[in-house]
């Protein structure tokens, strides 16, 4: 592929991302979050892919750009929704925590 269809891609699938990630209500964040974490996933693997198989030092340098940005918001997103899964979770009293019980 030439460059132009590249950056045409690249242009589109931010305003796909945009307009997707835009309409979703606060109910569904959380398994959006799991679903977006398993797509981080794939991304981390084509990083390295291209990576792998980079020729020239720009290529390099921008793969392992990708590749560690695609890490940190990986596991980013694994914080976030373990964060945001501990909410739901009920609290413990304070007899639970000094071990009494009634």
């Amino acid at each position: 592929m030439d460059g132009v269809a590249l950056l045409t891609i690249f242009v589109l699938s931010i305003f796909v991302g945009y307009e997707v990630v835009a309409k979703v209500s606060t109910i569904l964040h959380t398994p959006l979050m799991s679903g977006a974490n398993a797509i981080h996933g794939i991304v981390l693997i084509g990083g390295i892919i291209v990576l792998g198989s980079a020729d020239g030092a720009l290529e390099i340098v921008l793969a392992t750009l990708a590749v560690f940005l695609g890490a940190v918001n990986l596991v980013g997103g694994f914080v976030v929704t373990d964060r945001m899964l501990e909410m739901f979770k009920p609290r413990k009293s304070a007899d639970d925590v000094e071990g009494g019980s009634r």
